[in-house]
C-alpha cells in the first residue's frame, strides 16, 4: 500500500462503487448518509426521495492506512425499465453496495439476480458488501438479520444491518468495502479530479 501511495505522487486513488438494489431499498438515502453526515435525521425519510431516475453519483474523498482515496459512488435506478442502463454502469466498478429493504420480501428475493448481473458485467473478483436497509423499522421487518448473514455467507460477502436515518453502519460498511478493494491492489485508478460521465480515463491495470 506504501508503494501505491508513492506511485501516486500525491494523487488520490479512484476507486469506482456501484449501489445496486430494487427500487425505494433505500439506496440513495445510504448515499447521501455517507456524503453529508451532517444531514438531519428528517432528510432521510422515506417521504423525501423520489426513485431514481437513470443514474446519479457522489464523490466522498476519504483517507485510508495514510492513502488517500476517492470514492466515486454511483447510485443506480432500481425500476425494471432502468435496469438495462444501470447494469451497464457495473463494468469497471472496483466494489459494490449491494442493498435490500427488511421490510420487504421482494426485495431479498431480488439479490441473487442482481448478484448474477454483478458477476456478469464486473467479474467474479469484484469486492461486494451487502446491506439489509431500514432496521430503524424493527416492527416492520418481514426479512430475519439470519436471513440476510446466511445469503451474504453463501456469497463470501460481508453483511450489515443499515438505517440510513439513524445513521447505522454506513460508515462501516463503506469502510469494510474500501478495505477489501485496497488489500487486492488490483484495478485501481490514480486520479486528478472526477472521472468523466463519458468514462474515457484509462486504466493502470485490468481494462474490461
Amino acid at each position: 500500500m506504501a508503494a501505491l501511495a508513492q506511485g501516486a505522487a500525491g494523487k488520490s486513488l479512484l476507486l469506482k462503487i456501484v449501489m445496486a438494489g430494487e427500487s425505494c431499498v433505500g439506496k440513495t438515502s445510504i448515499v447521501r448518509r455517507y456524503t453529508e453526515p451532517a444531514a438531519p435525521p428528517a432528510a432521510f425519510s422515506s417521504a423525501s426521495y423520489l426513485a431514481t431516475i437513470g443514474i446519479d453519483f457522489k464523490v466522498k474523498p476519504v483517507v485510508f492506512n495514510g492513502t488517500r482515496v476517492k470514492l466515486q459512488i454511483w447510485d443506480t435506478a432500481g425500476q425494471e425499465r432502468f435496469h438495462t442502463l444501470s447494469t451497464s454502469y457495473f463494468r469497471g466498478a472496483q466494489g459494490f453496495v449491494l442493498v435490500y429493504d427488511i421490510t420487504n420480501l421482494d426485495s431479498f428475493q431480488g439479490i441473487a439476480s442482481w448478484m448474477k448481473d454483478i458477476h456478469e458485467k464486473a467479474g467474479d473478483e469484484v469486492d461486494v458488501v451487502l446491506l439489509g436497509n431500514k432496521c430503524d423499522k424493527e416492527t416492520e421487518r418481514v426479512v430475519p438479520k439470519q436471513k440476510g448473514e446466511k445469503l451474504a455467507w453463501e456469497h463470501g460477502i460481508h453483511f450489515f444491518e443499515t438505517s440510513a436515518k439513524d445513521n447505522v453502519n454506513i460508515e462501516d460498511a463503506f469502510s469494510t468495502l474500501t478495505k477489501d478493494i485496497l488489500e487486492k491492489k488490483s484495478c485501481l485508478l490514480y486520479d486528478l479530479d472526477v472521472v468523466d460521465l463519458s468514462e474515457s480515463k484509462k486504466r493502470t491495470c485490468c481494462a474490461l
